[in-house]
């Protein structure tokens, strides 16, 4: 697992592609077919340019009513619900959402941290995660002829346990779920129930050596996964209501 060097500051319209070609490079690295590259969210929606100034943003009815239940600001409340399909909880400094991608999440991912602008600008995620997860691998096979598995990361809090891990919010040439269902165990028995997040713990292992705070590698290679041939994506990952126990 290596964190790419010579990353720099992205900046709206950049080419997140031949910025990772770059940083290969300066890493003294080039692709073998079954690596993986995990990329921050963050680095994503800074391309782009899904930031938001807040003083642009008009707080809905409802947006007023849940800044008055949490305590926030209406502002970054309207622009959640706008990223959300629906609110699972609202207490005192929690808004916990379905976004608009499907995955249960607080503020709907929306992120002041390490943004240029300053405290009157958010970040939403990408708006289709899946689909530039293809578009990134793609580029890189044009550009290196190798086929890689990539996974677009996010931070997640977990209702049940304390901190955050990082989670596939974006997956191509790779699976995201895999099952292995039918497989034997040490002792030959059939395992009846495992189905791993495959591309969830991906991104959890990426994200020891990205990093959350001023660290600056959103781009991390993960290399000897025996990659399995199966395609997926990050919407494959969300767990159907009808299947929730909890919501």
């Amino acid at each position: 697992m290596i964190a790419l060097a010579g990353i720099p500051l992205v900046q709206p319209g950049d080419d997140l592609a031949q910025l990772i070609l770059n940083g290969l490079a300066a890493s003294n690295l080039a692709l073998q077919a079954g690596d993986v590259l995990v990329i921050t969210s963050k680095v994503v929606s800074k391309a782009e340019g899904r930031t938001v100034r807040l003083a642009d943003v008009q707080p809905s009815t409802d947006a007023e009513h849940y800044a008055e239940v949490t305590g926030k600001d209406p502002r970054m409340v309207e622009l959640v619900l706008r990223e959300s399909k629906s609110v699972s909880r609202a207490a005192q400094n929690v808004l916990v959402v379905e976004h608009r991608l499907g995955f249960v999440s607080a503020n709907a991912g929306i992120d002041q941290s390490n943004i240029e602008s300053g405290e009157g600008t958010v970040l939403l995620l990408p708006a289709n995660p899946d689909e530039t997860a293809a578009h990134l691998r793609n580029h890189l096979y044009e550009s290196t002829g190798v086929l890689v598995g990539i996974v677009i990361s996010d931070s997640h809090g977990r209702p049940f346990r304390l901190g955050t891990v990082g989670v596939a919010i974006g997956v191509a040439g790779m699976p995201a779920l895999l099952d292995l269902r039918g497989a034997d165990d040490l002792y030959g028995r059939k395992l009846q129930i495992t189905i791993q997040g495959y591309a969830d713990m991906a991104a959890s292992t990426a994200q020891l050596a990205s990093g959350e705070g001023s660290e600056g590698r959103p781009v991390v290679l993960i290399r000897g996964l025996n990659l399995p041939l199966v395609e997926g994506k990050a919407a494959d990952l969300n767990r159907l209501p009808e299947h929730d126990l909890y919501r």
